[in-house]
């Protein structure tokens, strides 16, 4: 598996970077997506029915359901907890980093997994 730094380190080379700063809503339950996110730096919350489910930090991803589900709609909704430094990740660039990096795809269906560990233990 990835470290989160070389996690971090790969999610530098995206094109598009995005700053946040505390309490700014990333995305919304419910609206649609076109890319998925990486934290370069900072913590993001992420709520599921009114409750934080999740607290993730550099060298996470999220939101990429959006990009792997038909039809392309967020489950959870993103808050900055931090300030946040976060690079956006569309489609192809996805496609790039899982054809170069095939680590990369195993880090992302770990992300996927462990969400649903999470969320199997709650229910």
């Amino acid at each position: 598996m990835l470290k989160p730094i070389q996690v971090v380190e790969l999610l530098m080379t995206t094109p598009s970077h995005q700053d946040f700063e505390a309490g700014d809503t990333i995305f919304e339950a419910g609206a649609l997506g076109n890319c998925m996110y990486g934290i370069i730096q900072g913590e993001v919350d992420l709520w599921v029915s009114g409750h934080v489910f999740e607290t993730i930090s550099a060298g996470d991803v999220f939101g990429e359901g959006a990009l792997v589900q038909i039809p392309h709609v967020r489950a959870s909704t993103a808050v900055a907890k931090t300030d946040c430094r976060l690079a956006l990740v569309d489609e192809a660039h996805f496609k790039f980093l899982v054809q170069e990096t095939p680590l990369f795809a195993l880090e992302v269906i770990r992300s996927l997994s462990s969400r649903l560990r999470a969320a199997k233990a709650v229910a």
